[in-house]
């Protein structure tokens, strides 16, 4: 299919993004403070990435894989969550793998849509392309987790983070995942090695394919380290290793931006 053959409807009277860092500061100290807090995700990356987000979308229709997916323009929350399917899927597969870790962390896509929806408030959704496109980034962020071996504690986004910055570039990613990882080096011990789970997350984000351009049912039916090794995401070394070293000085995974401040004062006692 040709560019030519895809007529892209963006409507008349969406705005064009700001630049806005100070907004962005704002909602940082919030996100820091609590890292569940994902609404504040929504505002930073709105008050930083500019025209990132045009030029992401450009970059998505001039592949075949992104015209051929914009045509289809499947709504991905309703399949994720349908879990009943994809247990009917191999054990060991994508699918699989990201059911487990659905329900584990007690997630839902429809989940990560309403705190959309808390940003969006009072704000015109435009029924264009781009809207279809900024929910598929929206929607593929915990099929990102799975695929890249980060988890949720504040490392893992951070990291996380990272790696979704080299796939889709924008200035308010790059800002939260340079500032967590910041964040928590400040008081976590060196040998944790915090920042380099910040670059290896931004190599193996470019070293990858796009994840973006895959049909995601398809890849919900690979293996998982198949589908690792088609796409070229490499393992985050760096990550499972400050990991270690955090356990191993009283670093809960799931508190990490708490037990920062609590340990360096238990340190000092």
């Amino acid at each position: 299919m040709a560019a030519q053959d895809l007529e892209i409807v963006v409507h008349p009277d969406r705005k064009r993004s700001k630049f806005r860092p100070l907004k962005a500061w704002h909602h940082m100290q919030k996100l820091i403070q609590n890292k569940e807090d994902t609404e504040q995700v929504f505002h930073i990356i709105e008050a930083l990435n500019g025209r990132s987000f045009e030029k992401n979308f450009a970059a998505f229709v001039a592949s075949p894989e992104g015209r051929r997916l914009l045509k289809e323009r499947a709504y991905l929350p309703p399949i994720l969550d349908d879990h009943s399917w994809i247990r009917q899927l191999p054990e060991g597969t994508v699918g699989r793998a990201y059911v487990e870790f659905m329900e584990r962390e007690g997630l839902t896509a429809q989940g990560l849509v309403e705190e959309s929806a808390k940003h969006r408030a009072g704000v015109p959704d435009y029924d264009d392309d781009y809207l279809w496109f900024g929910n598929r980034l929206r929607d593929t962020h915990d099929l990102f987790h799975v695929l890249s071996g980060y988890n949720r504690d504040a490392l893992g986004e951070a990291s996380l983070l990272a790696f979704t910055y080299s796939q889709n570039p924008g200035n308010g990613v790059l800002f939260i995942a340079f500032m967590g990882c910041r964040t928590i080096a400040k008081s976590a011990p060196k040998g944790a090695r915090i920042m380099d789970c910040f670059w290896e997350g931004k190599r193996n984000g470019a070293a990858a394919q796009k994840i973006m351009r895959q049909d995601i049912v398809a890849l919900m039916k690979e293996p998982l380290e198949e589908a690792r090794a088609r796409l070229g995401i490499r393992p985050p070394v760096a990550y499972q290793q400050a990991l270690q070293v955090l356990t191993a000085h009283g670093y809960t995974a799931t508190t990490q931006l708490e037990d920062a401040g609590k340990v360096r004062e238990q340190a000092a006692a």
